[in-house]
C-alpha cells in the first residue's frame, strides 16, 4: 500500500479521536456547571474531571506516534524517490549514446513530474549526475530554473543559473527573468551580491553583457532597487559599465516614473565619459515625455541634434505626439516637416497620430491634407510589417 494513504487513514483515526476528546471536554465543562447550578440536589458521577484528562492522556501518545510514522513515511518516500532517480538515471545512461534526442525527451519529462511534486532536491542532483557523464540537457535545467523561481528558492536558482552559464553559453532572456523572480523575497543584499559576483566571475570575459542582463531583468520583474544595487556595486565585481548598462538603467528610472534621478544619471554618465548614442536620447525623450516634461524634451532634442547623433523615425514620432497632444500643433507640425527633411521615411502611425491630432484641434483642412499625404504615401511609408520584420 502507498505510504501517504497509510497516513492518510492515520490521520482521520486521529481526527476522530480528537472529536471524542473535544466532546468530552464539552461534556464535561457543562455538566460541571450544572452540578454547582443545582448544588446537592444532583449527582453526575459519569462524568469526572478525571475522564477528561484521561483521554489527553491517551491520545497525546497517539498523535506522537502518528507524527513519528509521518516522519518515517516521509523519510522513507524520499528515499523511494532518490531510488527511482538512480534507475531513471542508469536508463537514460544506458539509451542516451544510441538514442540521445529520445533521452533528452524523456529527462525533460522526468525533471518536469519531480518539479510538479515539489522534489527540486532530487531533480538538481539528477541533473548533476547526467552532467558528470558529460550529458548536458538546457531544457531541463530551464524547467528546474522556473520551478526554483516560482518557490522563490534563491540559492538553488543561482546554482542552476551557473550551471547553465557555464555549460550552455549564452541564456535566453527568459533564464534571466527566472533568476530575477527567485530574488523577489530575499532582502539579504549581501547575499545578492555575492550570488551576482560568482556569476560574474564565471561569465568573464563576457561579463558586463551578463552583468546588463541582470539589470534588465530585475528592472522588468519591477525590483527596482537590486537592479540599482548590482549597478552600483558593478566595480567591485571587476567590471567597468558600459553605454548599454547606463541605457538600461535610464529606462528602469524613467518608467518607475523618477524621472530626476533618470537625469542625474544621465549626467553622471557623461562625467564618466560615455558619449550618449540615439538610444540614450530616446529613452529619455519617452519617459520625460509620458510626464508631461515637454520642456525638457526639447533641451534633450536640441542637445541630441548637437551632439551629431542623428534622432530616428521612433525620436521624431515621441516628440509629435508630445506635443500634438500638449496641444502644441505649430511644434508638432515642424518636427513632422524637419523629419521629412532628414529624408527619414515617416510611419503610418505619426501620420495616423498627426491628422488625429490636427483634428481635435479644429483644423480639419489641414488634417485633410495631411490624410491625402498619407493616402498617397502609403506604399512607401513603414507599416505594421515593416515593425514585425524588423524584430525578427
Amino acid at each position: 500500500m502507498d505510504p501517504f494513504l497509510n497516513f492518510k487513514i492515520s490521520m482521520v483515526a486521529a481526527s476522530r479521536c480528537f472529536n471524542i476528546l473535544l466532546r468530552c471536554k464539552t461534556t464535561f465543562i457543562f455538566n460541571s456547571s450544572l452540578v454547582r447550578g443545582l448544588g446537592n440536589r444532583v449527582s453526575i458521577p459519569h462524568y469526572r474531571p478525571h475522564n477528561y484528562f484521561t483521554c489527553v492522556h491517551l491520545f497525546c501518545p497517539i498523535v506522537s506516534k502518528i507524527v513519528g510514522n509521518y516522519n518515517s513515511l516521509a523519510t522513507q518516500a524520499a528515499r523511494d524517490d532518490e531510488g527511482m532517480a538512480d534507475e531513471f538515471l542508469n536508463q537514460i545512461l544506458a539509451t542516451y549514446r544510441n538514442a540521445p534526442n529520445s533521452s533528452k525527451e524523456r529527462c525533460n519529462a522526468y525533471v518536469h513530474k519531480l518539479c510538479k511534486a515539489g522534489n527540486l532536491s532530487t531533480a538538481i542532483r539528477l541533473l548533476q549526475s547526467l552532467r558528470d557523464n558529460n550529458i548536458f540537457i538546457p531544457n531541463a535545467y530551464n524547467t528546474l530554473l522556473a520551478a526554483a523561481a516560482e518557490r522563490n528558492q534563491i540559492d538553488l536558482s543561482f546554482r542552476i543559473f551557473k550551471d547553465l552559464l557555464v555549460f550552455h553559453g549564452p541564456l535566453t532572456l527568459t533564464c534571466y527573468l527566472n533568476l530575477a523572480r527567485a530574488c523577489a523575497d530575499t532582502n539579504d543584499c549581501t547575499a545578492l551580491i555575492r550570488y551576482v559576483k560568482q556569476v560574474s566571475d564565471l561569465a568573464f570575459p563576457n561579463n558586463m553583457i551578463v552583468i546588463n542582463r541582470i539589470i534588465f531583468a530585475f528592472g522588468e520583474c519591477r525590483q527596482i532597487e537590486k537592479a540599482l544595487l548590482v549597478f552600483n556595486q558593478i566595480k567591485g565585481f571587476g567590471c567597468k559599465p558600459n553605454v548599454i548598462t547606463y541605457n538600461t538603467i535610464l529606462d528602469i528610472l524613467g518608467r518607475a516614473g523618477r524621472v530626476d534621478e533618470m537625469v542625474l544619471e544621465f549626467t553622471s554618465m557623461k562625467e564618466a565619459g560615455f558619449v550618449p548614442d540615439f538610444i540614450t536620447y530616446n529613452t529619455l525623450l519617452n519617459n520625460l515625455r509620458r510626464v508631461g516634461r515637454l520642456d525638457m524634451c526639447l533641451v534633450f532634442f536640441r542637445e541630441m541634434d548637437d551632439s551629431g547623433v542623428e534622432p530616428d523615425l521612433l525620436t521624431y514620432r515621441e516628440m509629435i505626439e508630445a506635443f500634438g497632444r500638449s496641444g502644441n500643433t505649430g511644434e508638432a507640425l515642424r518636427l513632422f516637416n524637419d523629419m521629412k527633411q532628414r529624408k527619414i521615411r515617416p510611419s503610418i502611425y505619426i501620420y495616423r497620430s498627426l491628422v488625429d491630432i490636427l483634428k481635435k484641434a479644429g483644423k480639419v483642412d489641414l488634417a485633410m491634407s495631411i490624410s491625402q499625404e498619407m493616402n498617397s504615401s502609403t506604399p512607401d511609408l513603414f507599416g505594421s510589417k515593416d515593425f514585425k520584420r524588423k524584430r525578427r
